[in-house]
Formats: structure tokens, C-alpha cells, sequence
């Protein structure tokens, strides 16, 4: 469980988001934490105390004058035992009370008087949410350091379409998560691949391999949730990109060669994860082959993909290159060959059939200090340990 031990207050304020909270208690409850909702009045128009109080186990505080804390003043005492404060939904009203320092109720005096971080997923319509006054009470937030979480962008209550809508109860339960993270990277910039590559035959064949992008996908988020600003180069996966990372879809090699080039200059890191095609078809068939019209198979003549980790290890001043092997035997022969041709200081090995394309996975890293097996974990744990040793790899650089 990802929140064990952690101490949650939840603020809920008035919007039809609100039903989103639900969900987002139930999150936080499943990954360890202890819950404590705190709701406006105007929350309580669209989902109970009670609807809280039955996912969260507590009971639901809604009264500046609320006496069930002894000293009657909870606005003080709720706080004090918190590791952060999330307000989720943040409404227009609620951010401009923020950024002005204002405390009218108890989740606003709360707020004010809170001693520990605080996160707010915006929820509004999208015009509410390009309003001026909304941008500078969000840049005066950030400037406090109130980290803002969202919003989202899609389809809205009031009928319309664009930026305001909160972020999904998985989309916050991933930035909470984060939030407690080490930040091994902040200030750096990690540019990563990941994901097969489709090398087309003909309209519909093509050579691809079973790589699922998962590996690439916990290692983007694992950097992110580290501080770093992340950029995903991803082949043909059905994953969601992780919250908070730029994404770039490419389809062949020859694709995520071009994006790579064209992506790496200012980055400090670069993570070939991508499973690469190592050949493509030398000709592409325009029209679908058709095995009717032929007295035999047709005979496909290839030729070498460009090695991208290895031309991005080359450049004058590389960033801090890291590689991947999967191999179904030799594994540490085969790496640590690899690493040493490609002259790179990490490279990360493992045997195909020890979680290629799986959940999890078990990994060696291979540097100029020797082997360090990591033992068999959930591939988002993994992600984490390799983004440690890549910023120890990166300081003592």
C-alpha cells in the first residue's frame, strides 16, 4: 500500500465534482491512509457527510463550530496530526478565498491555519477556469507553494468542453502519491523511450514484438513523482501516459529515432527502454500482399534499423545515457557487453521470461561498480530503485 501510515485531510467544496471525492476517499482508504473529510456547506448540497463517513470510517466535519473537538477548534487541531491537505474538489470561489487569505467557514480557516502541504484539484467550467481572475489566484497559489493538482481537460456538466474538469480519483491518488516521493530529480529532464516498434510490411502487416511498454511507463512516472520534467517517447502500447508527462507517439523505428533527435538536446537523462526493431522490411509493399496471387511465399529482404541509444551515446556531450537488455539467456554476458560497446554508464538487464510483459519483473543493473540485482517487485517499485541509482549515478557525474 502506497499512503501506509500516511495521514489525509480531504477538503470538499461545492461542485457537482464532488461525486469524484467519493471515489477518491475510497482510493486513499485502499492504499493505507487515513481519511478525514472536511466539506464545505455548499459540498453538502451535492453528496452527504454520510456518503464520507461510510467510505472513510470518521465522521465528517462541516461546522466552524463543530464541538466535538474539545478545545473547539477544529480549524487547529485537524491539521496538526496531517501529512497533507488535498482539497478536491477546489472550486473558482475556494482558490480566490485562498489566494486572498481569506476564512469564512471551517475548510477555509482550516486551510489557512494548516501545518502541512497542501494540494487543490481545480473543478470548474472552462470559461471560470481562463478567467483572469482564476489564472492570477492559481499563479499567486503556486507562488505560495500550494501545488496544483489538474484539472483535466474533456467534457463538462454545464454541456461544454475544455480545460476546468477535475482530475479523474486515480489521476490525484497517483499526484498524492507522488507528492510523498523523494525528489532525487527536481530540476532535471529525462527523456525516455519506451514500447514496441511496428516495422510495416504491407497496409496491414507488419514486424513488431510482445513488449507492452509497462517497464517504460513505471520508469516515466517513477521520474516524474523524482521532480523530473519527463518526456515519454512511446511506440504502440495501450497504456494511459502517466499524469504529469509529455508524451509522444511514434509508430517505427525510424519514428522514434527522428523524435529522439529531435528531443534530446537539453535533457540530463536518457532512458532507451524501447524495444526497437533491429531490422525493418527494405520495401514497403503498397498494396496488401495476397497470398492467392502468388505460387509461393513472398520472400521479405531487410535491413538495419539506426541504433539510437548508441548515436545518443555518441553525440559531444550526451546526456547521462541508461539502457535496457532483455535477453532470454547469458544475461550478464550479453549486458555488460552491451554496455561496454555502447560505452554508457548503466544498462539494465533481464530475462524475458522473468516479467516481459508482465506486472512485474526482476532487474540486475550493471554500471563500472559490478551487478546489483534488484529482487522480484511490482514494476513501479522497481522504476523507483532505478531512478535512485541513476541520481547517484548523476551527482557523482
Amino acid at each position: 500500500m502506497e499512503l501506509a501510515g500516511k495521514s489525509i485531510v480531504l477538503g470538499v467544496t461545492g461542485g457537482i465534482a464532488a461525486y469524484k471525492a467519493a471515489e477518491l476517499v475510497r482510493l486513499l482508504v485502499k492504499e493505507g491512509a487515513s481519511v478525514q473529510v472536511v466539506m464545505s456547506e455548499a459540498a453538502t448540497h451535492f453528496v452527504g457527510p454520510v456518503t464520507f463517513q461510510a467510505l472513510s470510517g470518521r465522521p465528517v466535519f462541516t461546522d466552524q463550530w463543530d464541538s466535538r473537538v474539545d478545545n473547539n477548534m477544529a480549524h487547529i487541531d485537524l491539521s496538526r496530526a496531517a501529512d497533507a491537505l488535498l482539497v478536491a474538489p477546489a472550486s473558482a470561489d475556494f482558490l480566490a478565498k485562498l489566494a486572498n487569505g481569506l476564512a469564512d467557514d471551517l475548510l477555509t480557516t482550516l486551510v489557512l491555519a494548516r501545518d502541512c502541504p497542501l494540494l487543490v484539484a481545480p473543478a470548474m467550467n472552462r470559461q471560470m477556469w481562463d478567467n483572469p481572475a482564476t489564472r492570477r489566484n492559481v499563479a499567486s497559489l503556486r507562488g505560495d507553494g500550494v501545488l496544483i493538482v489538474g484539472p483535466g481537460c474533456g467534457d463538462q456538466a454545464c454541456g461544454e468542453s475544455g480545460l476546468g474538469r477535475m482530475l479523474e480519483a486515480a489521476e490525484i491518488l497517483d499526484e498524492m502519491v507522488a507528492h510523498f516521493q523523494p525528489k532525487l530529480l527536481a530540476g532535471k529532464r529525462v527523456l525516455l523511450t519506451a514500447g514496441p516498434t511496428f516495422e510495416a510490411i504491407d497496409p496491414v502487416r507488419g514486424i513488431t514484438n510482445l513488449s507492452t511498454g509497462k517497464m517504460g511507463y513505471a520508469i516515466s512516472r517513477a521520474a516524474r513523482e523524482a521532480g523530473a520534467a519527463v518526456t515519454l517517447i512511446s511506440g504502440p502500447v495501450c497504456l494511459p501516459c502517466p499524469v504529469g508527462v509529455r508524451r509522444i507517439a511514434v509508430t517505427s523505428a525510424l519514428q522514434m529515432h527522428a523524435a529522439v533527435h529531435a528531443q534530446v538536446a537539453d535533457n540530463d537523462i536518457f532512458i532507451a527502454v524501447a524495444a526497437v526493431a533491429d531490422y525493418r522490411p527494405a520495401q514497403f509493399v503498397e498494396q496488401k500482399i495476397k497470398k492467392g496471387l502468388r505460387a509461393a511465399a513472398p520472400t521479405i529482404e531487410l535491413q538495419q534499423n539506426p541504433d539510437i541509444l548508441g548515436e545518443i551515446a555518441a553525440l559531444p556531450e550526451p546526456p547521462l545515457c541508461v539502457g535496457f537488455a532483455a535477453e532470454s539467456e547469458n544475461l550478464a554476458e550479453y549486458a555488460e557487453s552491451k554496455r561496454r560497446s555502447k560505452k554508457i554508464p548503466l544498462i539494465v538487464g533481464n530475462l524475458i521470461g522473468d516479467g516481459f510483459g508482465g506486472d512485474q519483473n526482476t532487474l540486475i543493473l550493471f554500471d563500472d561498480d559490478g551487478q546489483h540485482p534488484l529482487p522480484p517487485a511490482a514494476k513501479i517499485d522497481l522504476a523507483r530503485q532505478l531512478v535512485v541509482r541513476i541520481a547517484m549515478l548523476l551527482e557523482k557525474r
